[in-house]
């Protein structure tokens, strides 16, 4: 039994075989228990679930285990890469498919009437969660013979907990039944008329008055923000002045304390300049504090060689010059970062927004526009208008940073080895 095929470690051989055949077992023990009646996983895959659209979520689950336990014996006993590939990649599939079933028992047990009862997650019993746990550690395992780096499951894992709720708005934003709580995952029926109707009735909802308004002051923001930022870069990393140092200092300690501790000083004077409960004010606002904001920008420009600026010197040029056509072209990673970060802020800001605009409706920005949907008394009518929104307003800004991604890390890199 002491075989050597390069390339796997069969010594985890014998640990993911017993979890192989541990799991194969729980499939026996009850998995759910509805009042007084208990099912395990095969009497769920083979029990009749009509009017389900998960019928075959446990049959799936029982092929998988067969497989698995065929493919674990033929590892053990004539071990292979091929062997090794397909286990891994069946494992991977279980583990999926007992984690997914969690969502998809309701569906599956309140169809049938033979369960007798509604489901609740308290009514999963033990047999199932062996079948989780197992699942888990048998892939583990598996991955070990295969020499793959276990951490990938640990990424799989948190991709997973970040993916549901995305999943979940998505699903939201199409569900057509209407309401704000219902006791299941996957809607009952689908439609895009949630999307639709944001933009149907202007003088309830007016989403594209609320998008619109989010994107001339996230645009304009973005703009005097990111000229801001890096001017003030530039000076502190490239010019010399008294003070310069504890210039800096203070900076760094005001930008430590929260923008929210001024929000009534900073509302009061927008009120007293007759500002409040407009655009411009959260244009005015953004751009203020701008500069404070200057330590990464100054951390990248730190690694350009000086010398290009002394050589441009020499050749007459300006200090606005040197910014202008060497250090800015040289910079287009941090300047891309600089209108990521410039522009989400002002996107998905809600607190300081809520208390300059007040209750005037068209000045909202999609962010107090949608806070809105979720009141106490509309939360039940909009609940699934909310949800579409929320995936309009996201999409587009998901889209533009992986599109920019590679200039966002570039950016960042940059900055700390400055």
């Amino acid at each position: 039994m002491n075989k050597i095929v390069i390339g796997m470690n069969l010594k985890y051989r014998i640990p993911a075989l017993l979890s192989l055949a541990a799991g194969f077992i729980a499939m026996f023990i009850s998995v759910v228990t509805v009042g007084d009646k208990s099912f395990n996983a095969l009497t769920m895959a083979t029990m009749t679930m009509a009017g389900s659209k998960f019928t075959y979520s446990y049959a799936m689950i029982v092929a998988l285990y067969v497989i698995a336990l065929v493919l674990g014996l033929i590892l053990f006993f004539m071990p292979g890469k091929l062997v090794g590939k397909c286990l891994a990649v069946v494992s991977a599939a279980k583990c999926v498919s007992v984690t997914l079933v969690m969502f998809m028992t309701k569906a599956v047990v309140d169809s049938n009437a033979a369960f007798g009862g509604k489901f609740m997650v308290k009514d999963f019993s033990l047999g199932y969660w062996l079948m989780l746990v197992l699942s888990l550690y048998e892939l583990i395992n598996v991955l070990k013979i295969n020499k793959i780096n276990t951490g990938y499951i640990l990424l799989t894992v948190m991709s997973i907990v970040w993916l549901f709720p995305i999943l979940w708005i998505v699903l939201t934003s199409i569900r057509k039944e209407q309401g704000y709580y219902v006791g299941y995952f996957f809607p009952k029926g689908y439609t895009i008329e949630n999307f639709t109707n944001l933009f149907k009735n202007n003088s309830v909802i007016p989403f594209g008055k609320w998008w619109i308004n989010t994107f001339i002051v996230a645009s304009v923001s973005c703009v005097l923000v990111t000229l801001i930022i890096l001017m003030t870069s530039f000076a502190l990393s490239r010019v010399r002045f008294e003070g310069r140092s504890l210039f800096m200092k203070i900076i760094l300690v005001i930008g430590m304390f929260p923008g929210f501790m001024s929000m009534i000083a900073v509302y009061n004077i927008l009120k007293g300049i007759g500002l409040a409960q407009t655009l411009v004010a959260l244009v005015v606002v953004n751009a203020a504090g701008a500069a404070m904001g200057y330590y990464i920008c100054k951390g990248f420009f730190d690694t350009i060689p000086k010398s290009l600026d002394e050589a441009a010197i020499i050749d007459g040029a300006t200090r606005w010059q040197i910014f202008t056509r060497v250090t800015i072209p040289l910079s287009k990673p941090i300047i891309i970062y600089t209108i990521l970060t410039s522009f989400l802020g002002p996107w998905t800001d809600y607190i300081f927004p809520s208390m300059v605009l007040g209750d005037k409706q068209s000045m909202y920005t999609v962010a107090i526009g949608l806070k809105w949907l979720t009141d106490f008394q509309r939360i039940d009518t909009y609940y699934c208008q909310f949800a579409a929104g929320s995936l309009m307003v996201s999409v587009p800004i998901v889209i533009l940073f992986i599109a920019l991604q590679r200039f966002y890390v570039e950016g960042l890199s940059g900055a700390v080895k400055g």
